[in-house]
């Protein structure tokens, strides 16, 4: 176990990840793009490993977006295939870490097959409280924020800051502190839209496989060099 970058009452609360780049990576290294996912499923436990040491309480994770549907089928078969194998190898370990596993996104399009892990997993996973690890899944901001109203209108309440966040699928989450992107980009690609308000942002050229703990701690450093204002003077 390496030493905290930073102070312990410094550490980020909740860290959200945009995990960009695997396709790039796996390409530029001569790979095909489902081994760059097999090789960002293994930075995925490398920075799970990471928060655990470092006392971060949750992490977010922008793991399939509704637009990844438009892939090519074969991609789409193969990131199904890791997901399955991802959650039935890794949510005893998670369990037995203490580790909480939550699904934020729409259920409707996967298979039987695919939801019966997850709700497998979640299940599995419940009573833990080190970490909880959100997968944003068939996951759009502006689609869990029109699902919230939807709700709203059919609970019949007002439509308060405080009753669309109870009925977002982060409901009961804190907002993130630290949002990450990898690989470059400079976009939030419709990930957590209500959510992000204050969120400070850090960017990486890193690809995704190429992001670890180390990466990790550079993030919370430089987050813990700025000064949030939450849209005051200070």
């Amino acid at each position: 176990m390496r030493d905290s970058p930073v102070a312990v009452h410094q550490i980020p609360k909740h860290i959200a990840i945009i995990m960009d780049g695997n396709g790039r990576w796996a390409e530029a290294s001569g790979m095909t793009r489902s081994e760059g996912h097999i090789a960002g499923a293994r930075s995925v436990k490398k920075v799970v490993e990471r928060c655990v040491e470092l006392g971060v309480e949750y992490l977010t994770l922008y793991s399939f977006s509704t637009e990844n549907w438009s892939r090519p089928e074969a991609e789409i078969h193969a990131l199904m295939q890791l997901l399955l194998g991802q959650l039935a190898s890794e949510a005893p370990a998670l369990a037995e870490q203490g580790i909480c596993l939550k699904h934020y996104g729409r259920r409707d399009r996967f298979s039987g097959e695919v939801i019966s892990a997850l709700d497998t997993a979640v299940a599995l996973t419940a009573a833990g409280k080190k970490l909880t690890i959100g997968l944003a899944l068939d996951y759009s901001g502006r689609s869990e924020i029109e699902h919230a109203v939807r709700r709203l209108v059919e609970d019949g309440v007002d439509a308060t800051q405080e009753n669309i966040e109870s009925r977002l699928y982060t409901a009961g989450v804190p907002d993130p502190d630290l949002l990450i992107r990898t690989a470059g980009e400079i976009r939030v690609s419709n990930f957590l839209l209500w959510q992000i308000a204050y969120s400070e942002f850090y960017i990486t050229e890193q690809c995704w496989p190429d992001f670890d703990g180390t990466s990790l701690d550079c993030a919370i450093a430089e987050y813990t060099s700025r000064v949030r204002k939450f849209g005051t003077v200070k």
